[in-house]
């Protein structure tokens, strides 16, 4: 471990310290007060008239008590604001000061229970946090590759890892950075990064994170993102940050927080002066509590990013998860977004007396030194088959037409149909009627200058797009396709999925103005993308949801990131940010209603100090643990 490792190491182990000091400190004080505060019971009831006695008594039980209360209440007062510390500690001086000794001592024991409640619901929501960041294993094994070296196994500090270094990974170790599987067959636990419950199978070509747990056989990967860069890293600067900044509904909580215990100083200055009933007036303060707001808002937005980051997503502040709720319109862009952006053989259409056996064999031996994207979809779809194939004698490639090969003496074409040659037009027209062509691009293959046939080829959806589409719609949300594809493939992944409208042959401008359009409409709009020219509608949308698969610049431009390009997180994203505003908001009116309930019960005399104080420490520890619900479980090491 570096020096820099071991500092850190040291820093996160006296902060737990401090903390568990703090908590052991507060519950200490409980137990001191409460005690105090059985004497003080027993002094009136057996020497009432021992005043001094109580009085004394009940002083030091405050003092004990009330010590952290007072340093932030001093705090607040410096800094020229109204906090719940500041407003009990008022009222606890006053109920002291009207002679109830053992309510000020009883409320006092309810502030510091309240204060470790709250304590203990915002540590668990950092934990979630912490949780992650303290995955990913501090020393790593990288293979040589020098010539002097090749092949040795050196141990290094996962800060020292590079791009394109291999890392040996052995069954039972976590993977520490996102690359390429290069050597190596194991089962691999992603549910920490992806969400995904069950183990995927990985061999040499498949991509891993870092973060996910290597289980069975041993891996040799690649790196290609280490450190910050990786899946994993980018997932904790960006809770990190979200820690740091606070959301536009944790701003109104704590203006409404406020507003509340000054509309309670008031009320009890009002009270008393039509009552003249000091000790209702004191209830008044007492009663009414903000801490339910004041905490269990950011807690609530804490726990939701916190949830998400497990189920392999990383949003980048909690004023995007918050916008996430108030969405009505969601854009997608098709190509690597809802479909895979790489084209597959969906139909081989040979003329007579030529089988689908033949023709695929033919255009993908042609094939065999092509780098077009459709070349090796039919070369891919013939090995899948096991056809054998046979090596061109000559290559000839015109870019946006096709390529003439010869194989065995004979001449073949393979592309467009103007590639072909003018005298097989009849034919290929003839052709046409025979399949539905909308949607797909289209390879026409001649053997010897006679036409034998085409292959269709087609970007593939992803597996749960239609169902995820459904599913938005179904939340009220219109879905919408902008794309830079032709009209026919955008309108026949449109007619699959029954999105609500698509756009396509449109330029990276012309999404942005879509876009803008759209939020000039009165439409709350968020974009899912993944390309470069997808880059400032992530950027523009109120929210840009990019998908982990796509392009630096996308990730780098959107607000949200999902690791494992399940289309299916978007709907749960939604979801789940809607699920903490309905908290939030229960949160909200359940104090307002409490509150002013309660201040007016306190204002005709109705409760008791003591009474006050439970309801105001009931009600805030009720919706703070409403917020704690978000907080996820403790994930398996």
């Amino acid at each position: 471990m570096s020096e820099q490792d071991h500092t850190e190491s040291l820093q996160k182990h006296n902060m737990q310290n401090i903390w568990a000091r703090i908590e052991r400190d507060a519950l200490n004080r409980i137990l001191i007060t409460a005690f105090l505060a059985l004497i003080v019971i027993i002094l009136e009831i057996l020497v009432p008239q021992q005043l001094w006695a109580i009085i004394a008594v009940t002083a030091i039980g405050l003092f004990c008590g009330c010590w952290p209360i007072i340093i932030e209440s001093w705090h607040d007062i410096r800094q020229r604001k109204m906090s719940m510390d500041l407003s009990m500690f008022i009222a606890i001086v006053a109920a002291a000061a009207i002679g109830q000794w053992i309510t000020s001592l009883v409320i006092t024991i309810f502030v510091l229970a309240a204060d470790i409640l709250e304590d203990l619901c915002m540590d668990q929501g950092k934990s979630a946090l912490t949780d992650l960041m303290s995955f990913l294993p501090e020393t790593v094994r990288v293979k040589n590759t020098t010539s002097t070296e090749k092949n040795t196994i050196q141990q290094v500090t996962l800060k020292e890892v590079l791009v394109k270094q291999v890392v040996v990974i052995s069954p039972g170790e976590r993977i520490p950075v996102d690359g390429t599987v290069i050597n190596g067959f194991s089962s691999v636990d992603q549910s920490r990064i992806t969400g995904e419950s069950m183990p995927v199978e990985v061999a040499s070509g498949a991509y891993v994170y870092a973060g996910s747990i290597n289980r069975s056989g041993a891996l040799e990967v690649r790196a290609e993102r280490v450190g910050e860069e990786s899946s994993y890293g980018q997932t904790i600067a960006a809770v990190q940050e979200a820690q740091s900044n606070q959301a536009p509904i944790q701003k109104l909580a704590d203006k409404f927080a406020a507003f509340l215990i000054y509309t309670a100083i008031a009320g009890a200055v009002i009270t008393w002066f039509f009552t003249q009933n000091l000790h209702s007036a004191i209830d008044v303060i007492i009663v009414a509590g903000a801490c339910g707001i004041a905490a269990g808002t950011p807690l609530a937005m804490l726990a939701s990013i916190a949830r998400a980051a497990r189920t392999g997503a990383f949003v980048k502040g909690g004023s995007y998860m918050e916008a996430l709720a108030h969405l009505d319109t969601i854009i997608f862009d098709k190509t690597g977004t809802l479909t895979f952006g790489t084209p597959k053989v969906t139909e081989i259409v040979p003329v007579a007396g030529v089988s689908d056996k033949r023709l695929l064999q033919i255009a993908a031996s042609a094939e065999w030194h092509s780098e077009h994207p459709l070349g090796k979809a039919i070369i891919a779809a013939a090995n899948e088959r096991g056809e054998v194939l046979s090596q061109p004698d000559s290559f000839e490639n015109k870019p946006g037409q096709g390529l003439t090969t010869v194989i065995d003496g004979h001449t073949i074409k393979v592309g467009n149909a103007g590639h072909l040659g003018q005298g097989l037009f009849a034919e290929i027209e003839q052709m046409k009627a025979q399949s539905d062509n909308a949607g797909s691009n289209i390879v026409y293959i001649s053997y010897d200058n006679r036409y034998i046939g085409k292959i269709l080829l087609a970007d593939s959806i992803r597996e749960n797009a239609v169902a995820s589409i459904a599913g938005l719609k179904k939340m009220g949300l219109r879905v919408i396709i902008l794309t830079g594809d032709r009209t026919e493939a955008a309108e026949t992944i449109a007619a699959k999925l029954q999105v609500d409208e698509v756009r396509a042959e449109l330029m990276p401008e012309e999404k942005l103005a879509a876009i803008d359009a759209e939020r000039r409409a009165g439409h709350k709009v968020a974009m899912v993308g993944d390309g470069v020219n997808d880059a400032p509608s992530l950027a523009q949308a109120d929210v840009g949801i990019a998908m982990g698969s796509g392009t630096d610049i996308a990730r780098d431009s959107s607000k949200i990131v999902l690791i494992s390009s399940n289309l299916g997180d978007v709907k749960n994203l939604i979801g789940l940010s809607r699920r903490t505003r309905r908290i939030v908001n229960f949160n909200f009116a359940g104090t307002i209603v409490i509150d002013s309930v309660g201040m007016l019960l306190a204002g005709f005399g109705i409760l008791t100090p003591l009474v006050a104080a439970i309801i105001h420490v009931g009600s805030e520890s009720i919706f703070i643990l409403n917020s704690a619900r978000l907080i996820p479980g403790k994930s398996k090491k």
